[in-house]
């Protein structure tokens, strides 16, 4: 009876969770998003207390002041640059959606794909009206890279939510850690407070261990469409860099438009933009990922994409931006709920 009545609360329990994930999943990312940037703060400010001896406060300021006069410095001395290139780039895309659409209505096979593609892609299926009236596919594509991270929780209003909560929550982790402690019950606080700070220690090291691929993979993307001679090489790259935060799909979200401006050039161009990103997606996952996921934090590439399913259909596109992140939370609670298995248990 015991059994059967465990399994009961457990079964009840996890209804309430998936429950309460469901109606208020937007409010989570936030909380979620609000934490990681809290993490980041935190793990920055504990280096300098390591290594300069600093009080906490005095290094969290140090960091604050840092980041803010390094967005300053950039925002003033490459904001405006960036800002056109995104703009030629967004132009750029819907000329060369409109090319690509000509020319795929002058031939037979291509005026069969536009036959099968929907309204909303460009194509002649019905379900949005005149295309005329539709936004280009350049267009949306564009638009979606461009403003990636002024829209990836709705508003900008909400992003400064995030900010602030994630700077309260680093100025006293204490506070909050052990507000949460208070509704567990005493005899599991032990165990649930391992679990919060081996949480926050494997954050922490995604963060760092993501951080530092994106930085490769944008400079490497980057300085390969110069040589190429792709136009816009500097914004491909940033773009390619920070898509790279999801893993897998980043990088096909990050290569679209780089192929679809070397279409502009010819055909070798574009062949080698694709053997580019390529060959930077091999490194990457072979050498790269391996090498960080040493210090930092493995996870397996088929749990990855499935997590990215999971949390994207759930979720949304948040869901899909953080997916790896909680799947690195996840992995490390049950890691830390679970008993490790024998040499003559594992497979």
């Amino acid at each position: 009876m015991q059994s059967i009545s465990r399994i009961l609360r457990m079964t009840f329990s996890g209804a309430i969770i998936a429950l309460v994930v469901w109606l208020m999943g937007d409010v989570l990312m936030v909380v979620f998003a609000a934490v990681l940037c809290a993490v980041v703060l935190h793990g920055l400010s504990k280096i300098l207390v390591r290594h300069l001896r600093l009080p906490y406060g005095w290094a969290l300021s140090a960091v604050i002041c840092g980041l803010i006069g390094s967005a300053v410095f950039l925002v003033w001395n490459s904001g405006p640059a960036m800002i056109s290139e995104a703009l030629r780039l967004q132009d750029a895309l819907r000329q060369q959606e409109t090319a690509l659409r000509s020319t795929l209505q002058s031939t037979p096979t291509g005026q069969m794909i536009l036959n099968y593609l929907p309204a909303s892609l460009g194509g002649h299926q019905a379900g949005g009206g005149d295309t005329s009236s539709l936004a280009s596919l350049g267009s949306r594509i564009a638009g979606s890279m461009t403003g990636i991270l002024g829209s990836a929780f709705g508003t900008i209003g909400t992003l400064l939510v995030v900010l602030i909560a994630g700077l309260y929550f680093a100025m006293s982790p204490a506070v909050y850690a052990n507000g949460f402690l208070r509704l567990v019950p005493v005899s599991k606080r032990p165990k649930v407070r391992d679990l919060l700070l081996r949480a926050g220690q494997t954050l922490w090291a995604w963060v760092a261990g993501q951080s530092l691929d994106m930085l490769v993979v944008g400079t490497l993307s980057g300085l390969g469409l110069w040589f190429i001679g792709v136009p816009l090489a500097l914004a491909l790259g940033v773009l390619a860099g920070l898509c790279n935060f999801i893993p897998y799909i980043g990088a096909i979200m990050g290569a679209v438009p780089a192929l679809l401006l070397a279409l502009s050039l010819g055909t070798r161009e574009t062949i080698m933009v694709a053997v580019l990103y390529s060959v930077i997606q091999f490194l990457e996952g072979n050498v790269l990922t391996p090498v960080i996921q040493r210090h930092a934090v493995q996870m397996p590439p088929a749990l990855t994409v499935l997590s990215q399913t999971l949390f994207g259909a759930i979720l949304g596109f948040p869901g899909l931006i953080f997916a790896s992140p909680l799947t690195a939370v996840l992995m490390a609670t049950l890691d830390g709920l679970t008993p490790k298995l024998d040499e003559k248990d594992q497979i």
